[in-house]
């Protein structure tokens, strides 16, 4: 297994980027891919892919070589489903410009979210699924890219702390895989969002082994004093932020529950050898890019010891 970072956390060109992470010990980068201009927390635009040519994707992969680095794939996660139609033509546009962006630099994997139509049900959700993800494969097959799933509930895109995407759990990826049925369509696998939902993240490895492209590195903890408090829903009165659920929190990989040795054990025992990427959204470790770099660092420093 190769050991990676999603680029978003750090608000660096992406040739630092490449410095740092070369010399930290990382082999590879999920490289985020945002529109330069936009709102959405935890996201970035290390590469501008609506400026994309054959000659940028080769300036970057010269650059690659240059630090002994590879890409595992182009990261834009946003509500792909959205209620307002406008804006969801926007999200799917820069989705198909990613898309582009991977086949010009040769990058096998794009990241997104399914999202959700908060004015419908999750079923009404999956025929809207149908509709927009089955071109959407077709397109990436054509350009030799596959699309992968984060499994991110995203309850701040809800009220109430509910879910604001589709593909949070195994009933909803087996709906997904039924209805977009395309062998280029997969997960990238988080398991911090599977703790504190309560599902097995060590049975998902082997039940949807064929379907897990990459893997999320994060970590999570349950605040057990929070979740009496306030519940499975979370909080509902005083949030600092829509994100502010309460009951549980991200940490660095090794900082938290999860069982990385039986996690990592379960990749491995199921054929998985691709690249564990941290996902960074440890609030200690935010701030400045120096406080990034070292969770990045602790990060990196847990996971190598855990998959040698």
């Amino acid at each position: 297994m190769k050991i990676g970072f999603l680029t978003g956390c750090l608000n660096l060109p992406l040739e630092e980027i490449m410095e740092f992470a070369s010399a930290t010990g990382f082999q590879t980068l999920e490289v985020s891919a945002w529109p330069v201009i936009n709102i959405r927390d935890y996201s970035g635009s290390t590469i501008d892919v609506t400026s994309m040519d054959q000659k940028k994707a080769e300036e970057i992969n010269n650059l690659l070589q240059k630090h002994g680095l590879s890409i595992s794939s182009l990261a834009y996660y946003d509500n792909n489903l959205h209620h307002d139609l406008k804006i969801r033509e926007r999200y799917l546009q820069h989705l198909y410009k990613v898309i582009d962006a991977a086949h010009l630099l040769g990058v096998e994997l794009v990241g997104t979210f399914a999202g959700r139509d908060q004015t419908k049900t999750i079923a009404a959700n999956m025929d809207e699924f149908e509709k927009i993800f089955t071109p959407l494969l077709s397109y990436a097959e054509s350009k030799n890219v596959k699309i992968m799933i984060e499994n991110c509930p995203m309850p701040g895109w809800n009220r109430d702390g509910c879910a604001g995407t589709i593909s949070y759990s195994p009933e909803q990826w087996r709906e997904m895989f039924q209805r977009v049925p395309s062998k280029n369509f997969g997960l990238n696998l988080d398991p911090s969002h599977l703790y504190w939902l309560g599902i097995d993240y060590l049975r998902v490895v082997s039940d949807f082994k064929d379907r897990i492209f990459h893997v999320h590195a994060k970590d999570a903890i349950i605040i057990k004093d929070k979740m009496y408090e306030y519940g499975i829903f979370g909080k509902q009165l005083n949030r600092k932020s829509e994100w502010d659920i309460g009951w549980w929190a991200y940490r660095m990989p090794g900082r938290g529950e999860i069982d990385w040795t039986k996690f990592i054990n379960a990749l491995k025992e199921n054929g998985y050898d691709g690249v564990i990427s941290i996902e960074h959204e440890d609030p200690e470790y935010e701030g400045t890019v120096e406080k990034v770099k070292e969770g990045l660092k602790l990060g990196y420093q847990f996971l190598s010891k855990e998959i040698a």
